[in-house]
């Protein structure tokens, strides 16, 4: 049992009662919760003289805070995260949510990835958050691959796989490779391909450097087993972050401080550095998670939340995730379906359209 859990569990009903208008208010306005405001909300008569009492005592185990002398009460991530594991109650999704994600299936488009970005649109307009969605990985099948010496330090290998799409990736090849060697090693390569994926392309190149390595160049080798390293690292086949609704986080209220914190979030984005701890984290556990202030540690920005799940594919093998990120005022009972349903409707996607 965690200590929030702990902590809830050994509350009265009054101080839960009280802890649970505190965090409801505040979800709801986003100010301070004052005894007065409780008086009105409680369905037990309270003098406004014990709800300061009890809300001290919330204070106290550290579940809220007081931002000002004198204001009311706000939970802390403590209290957040009491709230969201024992007392949130989430809703049904709501109809004319589930129409507009439903809206953006209505064209025709057979490409994944702009199916996979309008919903990403679609998600965070719902939302008022900003949505990201991680794309999976591309597993069509290769047609055709080339390698491009740019100079001595960088190459470019071209992949053009089955269903149109073309990729260009650099990467540092070994040393002293000549136009001939790339050539060879293309040719080698383009013999094997016809029809596989990446990932089936690295296991007949692994038996097949086995069985012909005699009859290949040794620069060609070190050509092949370099570009082998390259779709294996951090930049492989590579799995997209599409991140949609980023104005949502940026307003001309916020202070600069939160505005340098809100820019940070995006530069770790843009850089793609957390990719694979994103999937990491919605594959921990089963359906949505939420991880609230600095329990998110996928990103710099730690006044925000995550709520995130993952997807599957028709084998229900997890392929990628979707998540929104907010504020640590979150209307976590209404976001958390509107993820759920993504989530399913994302691996229904990509199984119906591979």
């Amino acid at each position: 049992m965690t200590d929030a859990a702990k902590m809830l569990e050994e509350m009265n009903d009054r101080s839960r009662e009280v802890f649970r208008s505190v965090v409801e208010q505040y979800l709801l306005s986003g100010d301070p919760v004052g005894s007065r405001t409780l008086t009105r909300t409680l369905s037990e008569k309270i003098s406004a003289a014990t709800i300061r009492n009890v809300m001290q005592d919330l204070e106290y185990l550290g579940l809220l805070d007081s931002p000002h002398v004198s204001a009311g009460r706000i939970p802390t991530q403590l209290g957040l995260r009491m709230f969201v594991d024992g007392l949130l109650e989430i809703g049904d999704l709501d109809e004319s949510d589930r129409m507009k994600i439903d809206a953006t299936l209505s064209s025709n488009t057979q490409d994944v990835e702009t199916a996979l970005d309008r919903i990403g649109s679609a998600l965070s307009g719902v939302t008022q958050g900003a949505s990201l969605v991680l794309t999976p990985k591309r597993e069509a099948a290769i047609k055709h691959i080339e390698f491009v010496s740019l100079n001595q330090a960088k190459a470019l290998v071209v992949l053009v796989f089955s269903d149109g799409h073309v990729e260009n990736r650099l990467f540092s090849p070994p040393p002293g490779q000549t136009p001939s060697s790339m050539r060879e090693a293309a040719n080698f390569l383009n013999a094997l391909i016809e029809g596989k994926t990446l990932s089936e392309v690295r296991e007949v190149i692994q038996t097949e450097i086995q069985n012909r390595r005699q009859e290949i160049d040794q620069l060609a080798q070190d050509m092949v087993e370099s570009g082998l390293a390259v779709w294996e690292g951090s930049s492989g086949d590579a799995a997209r972050l599409i991140v949609r609704g980023r104005a949502n986080l940026l307003t001309p209220s916020e202070p600069d401080q939160e505005l340098e914190r809100i820019r940070s979030l995006f530069d770790d984005l843009e850089r793609k550095r957390d990719i694979a701890e994103f999937l990491e984290l919605a594959e921990e556990g089963d359906g949505v998670r939420i991880f609230i202030g600095s329990e998110n540690k996928l990103f710099s920005l730690s006044g925000s939340s995550l709520v995130v799940s993952p997807y599957m594919n028709a084998d229900r093998k997890i392929i990628g995730a979707v998540g929104v990120i907010g504020p640590t005022r979150l209307n976590y009972g209404r976001i958390v379906p509107i993820v759920d349903y993504t989530a399913q409707l994302l691996g229904r996607l990509v199984s119906d359209r591979s």
